[in-house]
């Protein structure tokens, strides 16, 4: 467990807001550069005066994921000059539930001692061994959060209660390594939501194309420019007009999803994506299961499809990667929509190049 952690924590940083309304970063371990403390400076909530309070938030930039715990100052508390304080975790994994936990008992134990030095003790705690604890302050143990139950804990029956047939958009764009941008004003709505959505295309287990909460900064797209396919949450409603960084946009404010331009080719919607959503929502609208068992029902059916997929493929040369035997995919016959959805996906499983 301590190799493990080791290997997951790469800091804290603690972000104070004075009596003066500044928002400072006053203290991390270790050091961190000006660049990125001035990204999760913006992710907080504190530098901004008319930004609701928000007491939990995660993203992702560049594989590095944060994790920012935001606190009220009691009035009868040992910080005089401070109204408000988070809490800012870096790790190498995808895990709110367990960073949230942690970065509580981290914010008590500075509200009771006002020093980070006591933090930094059970931080290193943590880093070494995989467990903090006291009566006081609570407990913490790594294990007790397995990575599975965050990758379960989005709901998929709630986007399909939104948008019910439509999710087979969202589907066909994960299965495709497509751009998807969410946008709503609310960020703990767009985290909610997009936490959920790599679960569509369980067989791959990659939380790593989430980046739940961007700005509209210069070095957070061009850093999302790079990944050739995304699930990006954004609270800014200017992201509508960036065409350019987009395949299918959903604005959850409206409940509306939007195909671009250059995507409508590969994401046309034929036979098979009509029985995907139609199995999508039976397995979603049944009150018997739960939202693991709908995941499942998902996964089962997309392991069908690329096992179809997978017969067509050929191994050309002793040694090579497999590739798409295209005569044999055009032979089968299948409809239009259905091939076209086939060769694309051939290309995200890379199977083909094009």
């Amino acid at each position: 467990m301590a190799e493990t952690e080791a290997q997951l924590l790469l800091g804290v940083g603690l972000i104070e807001k004075d009596t003066n309304g500044d928002a400072l970063w006053v203290w991390c371990y270790p050091s961190t550069t000006t660049a990125f403390r001035d990204l999760l400076l913006r992710k907080c909530c504190l530098t901004n005066e008319n930004k609701q309070l928000h007491t939990f938030l995660f993203g992702q930039y560049k594989l590095t994921w944060f994790y920012i715990t935001t606190m009220e100052i009691p009035e009868a508390s040992t910080l005089k000059r401070v109204t408000h304080f988070s809490i800012v975790l870096t790790t190498k994994d995808f895990n709110p539930e367990k960073y949230a936990a942690f970065s509580r008992i981290l914010c008590r134990i500075y509200l009771k001692y006002g020093t980070p030095v006591k933090m930094m003790e059970s931080y290193i705690s943590v880093l070494t061994k995989g467990i903090c604890q006291s009566e006081e302050n609570g407990s913490f143990l790594s294990k007790d959060f397995d990575i599975r139950k965050a990758y379960l804990a989005g709901s998929v029956k709630d986007i399909v209660y939104q948008f019910g047939m439509e999710t087979v958009i969202l589907y066909t764009a994960l299965m495709l390594k497509k751009r998807i941008v969410v946008y709503h004003p609310r960020i703990e709505t767009i985290l909610e939501f997009t936490r959920a959505l790599p679960a569509l295309v369980w067989h791959r287990q990659d939380w790593s194309i989430l980046h739940s909460y961007v700005h509209l900064n210069d070095d957070e797209l061009e850093a999302l420019k790079m990944c050739p396919g995304y699930v990006a949450g954004c609270i800014d409603s200017e992201v509508n007009n960036r065409i350019d960084l987009y395949d299918v946009y959903v604005n959850l404010a409206e409940s509306e999803i939007t195909i671009s331009h250059q995507a409508k080719e590969a994401m046309t919607m034929g036979k098979l994506h009509k029985e995907l959503g139609q199995l999508i929502v039976q397995s979603a609208e049944d009150p018997e299961k739960s939202n693991s068992q709908v995941i499942k029902d998902v996964s089962l059916k997309t392991k069908e499809i690329l096992a179809n997929l997978a017969s067509f493929t050929e191994v050309i040369h002793d040694g090579e990667k497999p590739s798409l035997n295209l005569e044999a995919l055009k032979q089968k016959r299948f409809p239009p929509a259905t091939e076209n959805f086939l060769y694309h996906l051939a290309a995200a499983e890379q199977m083909l190049k094009i």
